[in-house]
């Protein structure tokens, strides 16, 4: 299915992906899933658009590109404007984003700073409630906004504060989908397994490598997941989100969805937990 033939699941609709950094991105993925069911995708670029636009050559349909800053009030506030020049309204819109210092990944937990733990939660948490509010004069009746989570119910050794942003993320949507909602806006997250990209990179850090922390938990992932789990196919996060963008789950909101082989339902010991 793709939008030359106007069939698909997001037929019609106009989606607004963010956070594509290389076509391994989930964001990417995304982004490409969206294309072959049929929707027209809007992309957003921080810093180095010319990379972004090099890499929307490699999806489907080659899309708009525009810039986005979420850490600026002044982009933020010029975000209406630039999709206009694209679209007059958004149908969905996917927030990709998260950063953390190296200070709040892998060292000891409680030696952090405020000011990088501060830079940690606006990027990966606010920024999604800012991003919404951005939007909101943009977003069509029945218009879902989605953002990527990963799983923050457990401590995990290199995470360290960006689950701490990641919970937050978690309480945001909450919160978006509650103030969204009489406008008929659905808000939710999907909690993906562990895939090998880029950010996953960042954040590792010596975690990352063969014997490394990170290379041992996505080992043990596939092996607890009772669906199994592949660290190099984003596919299912992708097709996952298709499904919260379209109108099959109208009434889905304020919610997160588990995409990651059913390892979320298993303890790291082989253990049921009560979710």
């Amino acid at each position: 299915m793709n939008d030359d033939t106007g069939t698909g699941l997001l037929a019609g609709k106009t989606i607004l992906v963010t956070g594509v950094i290389t076509d391994a991105s989930i964001a990417f993925h995304i982004a490409k899933h969206c294309q072959l069911h049929g929707a027209t995708v809007i992309l957003t670029a921080f810093g180095r658009p010319s990379l972004v636009k090099a890499i929307s050559k490699r999806l489907p349909h080659r899309p708009a590109v525009i810039e986005l800053d979420v850490q600026s009030e002044e982009e933020l506030a010029a975000l209406e404007g630039r999709v206009r020049e694209h679209a007059d309204s958004l149908h969905g819109v996917v927030h990709s984003i998260g950063f953390a210092p190296p200070s709040c990944l892998g060292d000891p937990f409680l030696d952090a700073p405020w000011k990088d733990v501060s830079v940690a939660v606006e990027v990966s948490a606010y920024s999604y409630a800012a991003l919404a509010r951005a939007v909101r004069p943009l977003l069509a009746p029945g218009a879902s906004i989605i953002g990527l989570d990963f799983d923050p119910r457990f401590s995990m050794p290199f995470y360290n504060w960006m689950s701490v942003a990641k919970n937050a993320l978690e309480a945001v949507n909450r919160y978006v989908a509650r103030e969204l909602g009489p406008e008929g806006v659905r808000s939710n997250l999907i909690a993906a397994g562990p895939v090998k990209t880029l950010a996953a990179k960042a954040i590792a850090g010596d975690a990352l490598g063969p014997g490394g922390e990170l290379d041992l938990m996505q080992e043990e992932w596939a092996e607890r997941a009772p669906l199994g789990w592949d660290v190099d196919d984003p596919t299912s996060v992708a097709t996952t989100a298709v499904a919260l963008l379209s109108d099959l789950m109208s009434a889905t909101t304020g919610t997160v969805i588990y995409a990651d082989g059913g390892a979320g339902t298993v303890s790291f010991s082989g253990q049921e937990n009560s979710r």
